[in-house]
């Protein structure tokens, strides 16, 4: 990496994809080109972080966020505590801000925060010296998700600008829904979101996104597609008629994605419902990005980290 180059984000904590500015963005994946390199190496650690604390505060069940943060703290030679919140003093009645301000008291240089609560990370960086980066909160953002998932778009199509991105499932609970808009928004794609009446959320049109109930129309001629997985444990009440119904009228097989382009790529968040969202065959076929996602999320989380630190203090990644 250039050490002329740009090594810092303006604000100390990556709360949102609201608060990045399309340099920012840039700026971002740019740099995760250089850490995904560190990744092919034989020995898969720079010493970028030496000497940095790094707490990852998860209060909701995750593998790829929480895994990919910990290997991206551990190839920057952080030092990485994960905090087990069904083991903590969060079980015995203990708040979010007094586990926070007791993690704050031993003075890590990084808290990484998943909470059930939108802004639950918002409210941690007015209390907290250390760097918040938010690693989803309730309905409201996951900005290293949608930061990844530019990444891989990006990686395989050349440029985000332009391109059509249809967005199908749950819109009404999902964060990644929000974050990605707001990136590829400011990046100049052109997004489509598609899915059931009933889980469409209000106001959403005024956003400028193309809104549909039609998967059909969100899929022709799209550049990616995005499926969005269905957050049952967020659904009070009926949403759809059954889990069968969805997939009949919302599902991606293998006849939608032919309507799309020659070259489109197919994205999803993860965790993957086989069947209920996607197709299998679709999972694993030839358009399918989904597993080079989860491998970009490390070098993704890896910059962001470098970033919120400033760069290294007298060393880069070289």
């Amino acid at each position: 990496m250039d050490a002329t180059a740009a090594t810092a984000l303006s604000q100390k904590n990556l709360l949102g994809i609201a608060d990045l500015s399309p340099e920012e963005i840039v700026l971002v994946l740019d740099t995760a080109e250089a850490m995904k390199e560190v990744g092919r190496r034989a020995i898969k650690k720079v010493p970028t972080l030496r000497g940095r604390t790094v707490v990852n505060l998860f209060f909701e069940p995750s593998t790829r966020t929480r895994t990919s943060f910990e290997i991206a703290e551990k190839r920057l030679s952080a030092d990485t505590l994960n905090v087990a919140i069904g083991t903590s003093s969060v079980v015995k009645g203990e708040t979010l801000v007094d586990t926070a301000l007791n993690i704050e008291a031993m003075a890590p240089s990084m808290i990484v925060l998943r909470h059930v609560s939108s802004g639950a990370c918002h409210l941690l960086s007015r209390i907290c010296k250390a760097a918040i980066i938010n690693a989803g909160d309730g309905m409201h953002e996951h900005p290293t998700q949608a930061l990844l998932d530019a990444f891989t778009i990006r990686e395989r199509k050349g440029r985000i600008g332009g391109l059509k991105v249809a967005i199908v499932g749950d819109l009404l609970h999902s964060r990644v829904l929000r974050s990605n808009l707001l990136l590829l928004s400011k990046l100049g794609a052109e997004p489509w979101v598609c899915g059931p009446a009933t889980l469409i959320p209000p106001g959403l049109r005024n956003l400028g996104v193309r809104v549909t109930t039609k998967v059909d129309e969100a899929v022709e001629g799209a550049d990616v597609v995005m499926m969005l997985r269905m957050q049952l444990e967020r659904m009070q009440g009926g949403y759809f008629p059954s889990l069968r119904e969805y997939f009949r009228t919302f599902g991606m097989t293998q006849e939608r994605v032919a309507r799309a382009k020659p070259d489109v790529i197919i994205m999803h968040p993860g965790p993957i419902n086989r069947g209920v969202e996607i197709a299998s065959e679709v999972v694993d076929g030839p358009y399918s990005v989904i597993l080079d996602q989860v491998a970009n999320g490390v070098a993704v989380r890896m910059a962001v980290l470098y970033l919120l630190a400033g760069g290294a203090d007298d060393e880069t990644v070289a």
